[in-house]
C-alpha cells in the first residue's frame, strides 16, 4: 500500500489534470447521466489572486485575479470530490469533482484507463506541439572573434 504522501501527490496530479482538461473532452469521456450525488458546495463562480515571483528566490507579488469555478460533492457511496477549474464553466467543475470522488472508489483503475490516461496523453501532445512551435522561433546568438581580440 502506498504512503499517505504518495496518495496525496497522486490525487493532486489527477485533480490538476482534470482542471486543465478541455471541458468538452471531459464531457465526452464522462457522458451523462452523472452518478447520483449531493452537492456539498454547488458549483459557484469566484475569483482568486494569482501570485508571481520575479525569480526563484524573488519576493512574491500579486499579478492579478483569475476567475475560477469550484465544486464539492458527495457520491451516494460516501466518497467526496472537489474541483477548482479556470473560468466560469459549472458543468466542467461538477464533472471534475465527480471524477475526483470516483477515483477514490473501486472504479479508480477503470477510470484511470478510460479517462485520465487519454487526458494525460492529449495534454502531453499539446505541450509537445507548443514546445515545438516555440523551438521553431529560437534564435541562436554568437560572437565573432575580431582581429584585435586575438
Amino acid at each position: 500500500m502506498s504512503s499517505p504522501e504518495n496518495q496525496q501527490a497522486e490525487r493532486q496530479s489527477w485533480i490538476g489534470l482534470l482542471a486543465r482538461s478541455n471541458p468538452a473532452r471531459l464531457a465526452a469521456l464522462i457522458p451523462g447521466p452523472l452518478p447520483e450525488h449531493a452537492d456539498l458546495r454547488a458549483p459557484e463562480i469566484g475569483a482568486v489572486m494569482v501570485r508571481g515571483r520575479v525569480s526563484t528566490n524573488g519576493a512574491p507579488f500579486n499579478l492579478g485575479e483569475m476567475t475560477v469555478t469550484r465544486c464539492s460533492l458527495r457520491l451516494a457511496c460516501g466518497a467526496v470530490g472537489h474541483a477548482y477549474v479556470q473560468g466560469r464553466d459549472r458543468d466542467h467543475a461538477r464533472r471534475a469533482a465527480i471524477l475526483d470522488a470516483l477515483m477514490q472508489t473501486e472504479a479508480a483503475a477503470e477510470l484511470r484507463h478510460t479517462v485520465l490516461d487519454p487526458l494525460a496523453a492529449e495534454e502531453a501532445a499539446r505541450r509537445g506541439a507548443r514546445a515545438a512551435k516555440a523551438a521553431a522561433t529560437k534564435v541562436e546568438f554568437f560572437t565573432l572573434v575580431r582581429g584585435e581580440d586575438a
